[in-house]
């Protein structure tokens, strides 16, 4: 009801505002017109008409009158458009990468690794919200989609908080941001989208974006730790007796015989067994020689596992290695590039893209060529920002792979020193681990063996090979998608009704998001020639403002349209008319994303619009009031001004590793 409150009331301000501010229909202008089609898509979408129909309807309408209601010109812009949407190489990991996370969700994975994170932090100030909050960033590293996330969350995670007597308000607000974090974190369906928009590699997004949203899961876990130790009401630790696992006979048994603690135990009756044997048959018990071969490669695993990836990534990237020629000692000077390499590099932050709102799309095949003096150059000004390309994996400016350019990040840093130091503290940990483990160590790291080490491997797999440039983002979610399948078998998960069903919701997911580039081209184009965007830029660049100033003003535009609109509508509508304004004012479009991914969070997190709230009150108890969540919601989305604010001022934290990898 007040989501419906809100709607009608922003509608009724449109309408007033138009009422109001507009001249007479004889009196207006093509830029009026432009205004018109902003201020009806917020009207549209207030009344519940499908976004990307409503686009295209808008948008067809209005070039028809732009075109002097030519049905000829109008018919073949959509066709062009469509045509542009559908040949872009860049959307082809969208229903990948929506795939892979559906079957993950379907695995139950999620399940474990949430009792396995629950039991592992059982010791720290409100240990049922760290679990949760880690656990959605784990998840929202194999799926972007927030209600998937929210849903099973609110399942798994929100009765057992309430069970053991957390607040109602704390409890909501740590599951619905953690829920958020999907779209920030890589691999965000967000960021392909934005990088497909306007031009952005989508490696360096996703290189980019790790760090902040490690940070932003840093800031939620500090604030419930901080707020429960001060306030332990809102979250009491959780009983001793439900953290006590008690060791079976078959371990007490082998420690005694081996007058060891339980890991020492555990590799004596590994390798020579006959003294646990013989106490065993003394009791007139069976040896369970399959429980000490699983515990003990349970409590050995996690450490071989992270000495092999440091093996494998030392080989890969220091200089010298196997797998990574040394740098040359000088530098061999290259041609000069074409324009249009030139266009697709890499800028530095602050600067302005070369070459921003010139490019023009090629011409689709088959196509007769256009007359300019027929169809306005207009028409590709606000929808037509060139698509950085990652179809090949050769490319350094796309994807930062050729040889070189890794072998200089690698030389500028200490790998050697950095594995080094990991080693040891590896063989450090594992020391202590040694001498003071007991059987609950052991069983929980048996439950962390079988859900966190599977998914953290998928991450690895999937991110590792994008952000390190082995593959195309497209590539590594192909992999993603064939290694959810393989964790669901191995699960025993897999069934041809959930697979049916993830591969059916992956349609439905992936045929929304093309539909709405396609009426959001559309719309841009018809927008761009009305003169629309001519007219915002000129009133934008008529205040005179400093780029902190505009970087202010567009991030609180883009925080309020987060209340009313979902981030597909914000990206693919309003981004195009902010994206021919960065080159002005001087900003990286690689930053400026960046911080609209973290800004858009806002918008799952901001009543009375915030979609969190409403998948989290499906599955809630009846008990839960939608108001309740909101309260609970409004300290995190505070938390998430705060990350936006930091990035501002270091942005070093979105930038510094793609600097590293791509430079």
């Amino acid at each position: 009801m007040t989501g419906m409150k809100f709607g009608l009331s922003l509608m009724a301000a449109t309408v007033i505002a138009v009422v109001i501010l507009f001249p007479s229909p004889a009196e207006m202008t093509y830029g009026h017109l432009g205004m018109l089609m902003l201020a009806l898509i917020v009207v549209a979408i207030m009344l519940g008409f499908p976004t990307a129909f409503t686009l295209m309807g808008l948008g067809m309408f209005f070039g028809w009158l732009a075109f002097d209601r030519d049905t000829e010109k109008i018919l073949d812009l959509m066709v062009q458009r469509t045509y542009w949407v559908m040949s872009n190489d860049v959307l082809i990991a969208i229903p990948l990468f929506v795939f892979m996370g559906y079957i993950v969700e379907r695995s139950n994975i999620i399940d474990k690794l949430f009792k396995s994170l629950a039991l592992s932090l059982a010791r720290v100030p409100a240990s049922l919200a760290v679990a949760t909050l880690v656990t959605c960033a784990l998840f929202a590293t194999a799926t972007g989609i927030v209600g998937a996330v929210v849903t099973l969350m609110g399942l798994l995670a929100f009765p057992a908080m309430l069970r053991h007597g957390y607040e109602v308000r704390f409890s909501a607000g740590a599951l619905t941001a953690g829920g958020c974090l999907g779209i920030l974190i890589p691999p965000s369906i967000l960021l392909i989208v934005y990088g497909a928009t306007a031009g952005v590699s989508v490696v360096k997004l996703y290189a980019g974006a790790f760090l902040p949203g490690v940070m932003l899961t840093l800031l939620y876990v500090g604030y419930v730790m901080i707020l429960a130790k001060i306030k332990p009401h809102l979250a009491p630790p959780v009983p001793e007796e439900e953290l006590r696992i008690p060791p079976p006979p078959w371990a007490v048994t082998m420690m005694r015989a081996y007058n060891a603690p339980l890991l020492p135990a555990l590799a004596k009756a590994f390798f020579s067994p006959a003294r646990f044997k013989q106490a065993r048959s003394a009791e007139g018990a069976r040896p369970e020689t399959g429980e000490v071969v699983a515990k003990f490669l349970s409590a050995v695993a996690p450490t071989a596992i992270f000495l092999l990836l440091a093996f494998i990534s030392y080989r890969l990237w220091v200089p010298g290695s196997a797998g990574m020629p040394a740098p040359a000692p000088a530098a061999v000077e290259q041609p000069a590039a074409p324009a249009a390499a030139k266009a697709r590099e890499p800028q530095p932050a602050g600067e302005a893209p070369q070459g921003a709102g010139e490019a023009r799309e090629p011409e689709p095949p088959g196509s007769e060529p256009k007359d300019e003096a027929r169809e306005p150059q207009e028409l590709t000004g606000a929808a037509d920002v060139p698509v950085q390309d990652t179809g090949s994996p050769r490319e350094p400016e796309a994807l930062g792979t050729d040889v070189e350019s890794k072998a200089i990040a690698a030389h500028d840093f200490d790998w050697g020193l950095f594995f080094a130091g990991l080693a040891a503290l590896a063989f450090t940990y594992c020391a202590w681990f040694y001498r003071r483990t007991d059987y609950k160590r052991v069983e929980i790291f048996q439950l962390l063996l079988t859900s966190f080490f599977p998914l953290a491997l998928l991450i690895l797999a999937v991110l590792g090979t994008i952000v390190f440039g082995l593959a195309t983002p497209s590539e590594a979610a192909a992999v993603g998608s064939l290694g959810g399948v393989v964790l669901a078998l191995a699960y025993r998960e897999l069934t041809w009704g959930r697979l049916k069903e993830s591969v059916f919701l992956t349609a439905r997911t992936t045929a929304m998001v093309c539909w709405l580039f396609v009426g959001a081209s559309v719309f841009s184009a018809a927008f761009a020639l009305l003169g629309g965007q001519e007219l915002l830029e000129k009133w934008v660049l008529s205040l005179d403002m400093t780029p902190t100033q505009f970087m202010i003003l567009s991030q609180v535009i883009i925080f309020l349209l987060g209340w009313p609109l979902e981030w597909t509508e914000i990206i693919v509508i309003f981004m195009p008319i902010f994206l021919p304004l960065l080159g002005h004012f001087n900003i990286d479009p690689l930053f400026f994303g960046l911080l609209v991914a973290l800004n858009l969070q806002t918008a799952f997190l901001s009543p009375p619009v915030a979609m969190a709230a409403f998948y989290l009150k499906g599955v809630a108890p009846p008990h839960v009031t939608l108001n309740q969540i909101f309260a609970g919601m409004m300290p995190f989305m505070g938390l998430q001004i705060v990350a936006i604010v930091i990035l501002y001022v270091f942005p070093e934290i979105g930038l510094w590793l793609p600097n590293l990898l791509y430079r």
